[in-house]
């Protein structure tokens, strides 16, 4: 009797569900990562169901770690280019991770901003109302639905 792709390599080879359940990844993901080049193309059995290695397991593992990092597909892509071009991507990826870090203290920062502006609106809307008056912040959402080209 032939080997089956399943045993051509001696290894025991995976089903989609299966790496899908061993990884946390969902089988759309694996697909989605495997049509982005991002994993090789899967191994088929002789009834065309995708088979997945231990080495796709470890590639599946770093990409699942690497999403949590909030990187970027095409950025782990690079990675994982380096490494199968027998580089090491240390350096790349601390570039990446300083960049990230530094797109983060950005949000920070606007969001900080942010929150104190609208402290201060409340702030004077509370005073406002407290004298009698309309608030402030009622006249701003009066004065954008006025404005042209504004929905109501």
């Amino acid at each position: 009797m032939p080997a089956t792709d399943e045993q051509a390599d001696g290894a025991h080879q995976l089903t989609i569900g299966e790496a899908a359940e061993r990884t946390g990844l969902t089988r759309k993901a694996i697909r989605l990562y495997e049509h982005k080049g991002l994993l090789p193309p899967a191994r088929r059995s002789n009834a065309g169901y995708r088979l997945y290695s231990a080495d796709d397991l470890a590639v599946l593992g770093f990409i699942r770690r690497a999403r949590a990092l909030d990187l970027h597909l095409d950025e782990i892509g690079d990675i994982l280019d380096l490494q199968r071009g027998g580089e090491q991507p240390c350096g790349h990826v601390l570039g990446i991770l300083d960049t990230r870090i530094a797109e983060i203290d950005r949000t920070i920062a606007d969001l900080s901003e942010l929150r104190q502006s609208l402290s201060m609106a409340r702030k004077a809307a509370s005073a406002d109302q407290s004298r009698g008056q309309h608030a402030v912040v009622c006249q701003l959402i009066e004065d954008r639905n006025n404005r042209p080209g504004t929905r109501s």
